[in-house]
């Protein structure tokens, strides 16, 4: 148990932490210090160089050393639920990394390093319910990535490098206010933003039979619909979505809206 709660947090000392480490079933050396009341992130867990999981989330940290990146053991890593305004440069020394979970802090986009780029081990990245409107250029070099949460955030424009993103298979952009461009009869154009309740995106070969059938008929309507009266915001919406080859919009295998999702899951869950 920690030594004990004042006005500083909880304090986690090393032997502390030692004692905390438990096995995973596929062997891997976990470290799990959830919702525990710290408030400052423990340095001493640097020195357990032969942790490979790291749980920190739930807590009330605002800040990550400036050397996290030194915790180079680390293949996943999950800090959702916390106060962290920024993400320090030297993340990007965590190429080992393959799981990380941002989701639930006050991060904008000027806290995000460029150093993201560098994870090119990661397949999930949670950076949901957060204040972010556009994320690094530099995560195009993401090729491993296939699961993304952008969901409760302030985006107006998807990242253009989603495109390229070959093995990207689910994208979580619920409640974002993203905007997309159409025309209004005349050559001109204008810009509609509202927000967008039910965007989830997800690679086809991730639904059954039954829902595949569903969305590719949807897809259908919207394209022949689109020339008569009203089709033109069902053309530049499906337009929108194509831009993301092999993703599509399944409303049927959306699970929860966000806030039942936040209290029984606690941002664990990627896209989810």
């Amino acid at each position: 148990m920690p030594k004990g709660k004042g006005a500083k947090g909880t304090k986690v000392t090393l032997k502390i932490a030692k004692k905390a480490i438990r096995m995973t079933p596929d062997g891997r050396r976990r470290l799990t210090l959830s919702n525990m009341g710290i408030t400052i992130f423990p340095k001493c867990l640097l020195k357990l160089t032969n942790v490979d999981e790291l749980d920190l989330s739930r807590n009330l940290i605002q800040k990550l050393p400036e050397n996290i990146g030194n915790f180079s053991s680390l293949r996943w890593l999950d800090l959702h639920s916390n106060k962290l305004e920024f993400v320090p440069e030297s993340i990007g020394n965590l190429v080992g990394l393959t799981y990380l979970n941002l989701s639930n802090n006050h991060l904008t986009s000027a806290g995000l390093p460029s150093t993201l780029g560098f994870l090119t081990s990661l397949k999930c990245l949670n950076l949901g319910m957060n204040q972010l409107d556009t994320l690094p250029p530099t995560m195009v070099a993401l090729g491993s990535l296939q699961e993304l949460g952008l969901f409760d955030n302030l985006f107006i424009n998807l990242p253009e490098f989603l495109n390229v993103l070959q093995n990207l298979t689910k994208v979580n952009i619920k409640r974002n206010p993203l905007s997309y461009v159409q025309g209004d009869g005349e050559g001109m154009l204008k810009e509609k933003s509202e927000p967008q309740e039910d965007v989830y995106l997800v690679h086809e070969s991730s639904l059954c039979r039954t829902c595949l059938k569903r969305c590719k008929e949807q897809k259908k309507k919207f394209t022949s619909g689109a020339g008569g009266e009203g089709g033109g915001d069902d053309m530049f919406e499906e337009k929108r979505i194509r831009t993301y080859a092999g993703l599509i919009v399944p409303n049927s295998v959306a699970r929860l809206n966000q806030d039942v999702w936040r209290i029984r899951q606690g941002g664990q869950e990627t896209v989810k």
